[in-house]
């Protein structure tokens, strides 16, 4: 496509000579201009598909794919629809549960926390709870001796394993004055850490007969949670759960219950891919600038090619590589600035939080206790494809007025 010729006259013209300098500035601009928002772009969706990864992972690990009710109250035989529920294709674990919300009380404090009881065996189904255990005894949960608490919910009440914290239930007992609350005082057996703050600061798990005590279902539970093979079967999945159920049942999967969330970060992600497209626009005008003013200083040059016979053509093809060069470089160089940068983010949050001595991560605010990345190589393809793309379109008009 491009002649030797061509190949070297337009690197001659981007070398710089006496007199060139300026250029060899606007030039160098406009290739670190592309490289940083190339790289910016890959960072940033970088670690955007990382806390969607992330909060995924941790949601569904420990929320299910789907959730059974009864539109009739709380689930009786709980234990024939769970088995019957397990037997459906593609359904790779189900079991009953009991949530509801209590006051937990310890040393004149006290706050909402959501209570979920579990059983042992199911629990230790679940790899994401079983596997963020970090302090205490499980065998005492088994036991139906105690409950789990997240760490920030100990480090709150300033419990330890052996340690106990008081549960007022939400309904109270009718006595001739009145109602009076019901509470009872629980063991900590173990203190879990599944590196969500908004999870392991308000969630108590809680062995399921304990839990059927302390809310008064009796043998009955509030629902069964189901997970997937895969989350996304949950709308062709619903119509043989429904069936499978038999009785009336509400079923809400985690595309309902986390419906805003998940859109909100869908949005947010295309907003930030738009913006910072518009980065790397900004870059490629400097590649515009940069060959207008070469034109401009090479107008003898190309009427004197154009008398030794070159073509307008050559000429459109000499300063369309001209402009295409700077944009490739800059393009690669943002794409090695923002691989390197995604690998080694975590020992460059820990190196700046070292230097300025503050946390740059807060869990309370950011919901996660680290900067996650994930490269998607299909969208880091896109983005260098755009680059490519807006530094060859922004070239076409200064590489065309060259040859007139």
């Amino acid at each position: 496509m491009f002649s030797l010729a061509e190949r070297f006259i337009a690197f001659r013209y981007l070398k710089a000579r006496k007199g060139d300098g300026f250029l060899s500035i606007i030039a160098g601009f406009s290739l670190i201009g592309i490289a940083l928002g190339v790289a910016t772009l890959i960072i940033v969706m970088s670690v955007m598909n990382g806390f969607r990864a992330e909060l995924f992972q941790r949601i569904l690990g420990l929320n299910g794919h789907m959730a059974v009710y009864s539109i009739e109250g709380n689930l009786k035989d709980y234990n024939t629809l769970t088995s019957r529920l397990r037997g459906v294709e593609s359904v790779t674990q189900a079991y009953p549960l009991i949530e509801g919300q209590a006051l937990i009380s310890r040393n004149s404090y006290a706050s909402g926390g959501m209570i979920r009881g579990i059983t042992p065996e199911d629990f230790q189904q679940k790899t994401l709870l079983k596997n963020s255990l970090i302090r205490g005894d499980f065998s005492k949960f088994s036991r139906g001796e105690g409950i789990i608490i997240g760490r920030p919910m100990a480090d709150r009440y300033g419990v330890l394993p052996g340690d106990k914290l008081l549960l007022i239930a939400p309904k109270g007992r009718p006595t001739a004055f009145g109602s009076v609350p019901r509470s009872r005082q629980f063991e900590v057996a173990a203190i879990f850490e599944i590196g969500m703050y908004e999870y392991d600061n308000t969630f108590v798990f809680m062995p399921l007969n304990l839990a059927q005590v302390f809310f008064e279902t009796g043998d009955a539970v509030t629902g069964v949670e189901l997970f997937f093979d895969d989350p996304d079967l949950v709308k062709s999945i619903r119509p043989i759960i429904y069936e499978t159920a038999g009785d009336p049942v509400q079923l809400v999967d985690w595309q309902q219950a986390n419906s805003s969330f998940f859109t909100a970060l869908e949005v947010e992600r295309n907003v930030m891919r738009l913006i910072l497209t518009l980065i790397i626009a900004v870059a490629a005008f400097n590649i515009i600038s940069m060959l207008i003013i070469l034109v401009k200083s090479k107008r003898g040059n190309i009427a004197i090619l154009r008398a030794m016979g070159i073509t307008k053509g050559a000429i459109t093809r000499i300063f369309l590589m001209i402009g295409a060069g700077v944009g490739v470089l800059g393009t690669l160089l943002g794409l090695l600035l923002g691989v390197l940068f995604v690998v080694n983010i975590q020992t460059l949050q820990d190196w700046l939080e070292s230097l300025t001595g503050t946390n740059l991560f807060s869990a309370e605010i950011y919901f996660l206790s680290q900067i996650p990345a994930v490269i998607d190589w299909g969208e880091v393809t896109s983005i260098l494809t755009i680059s490519l793309v807006i530094s060859l379109i922004f070239t076409i008009f200064p590489a065309r007025r060259a040859a007139k």
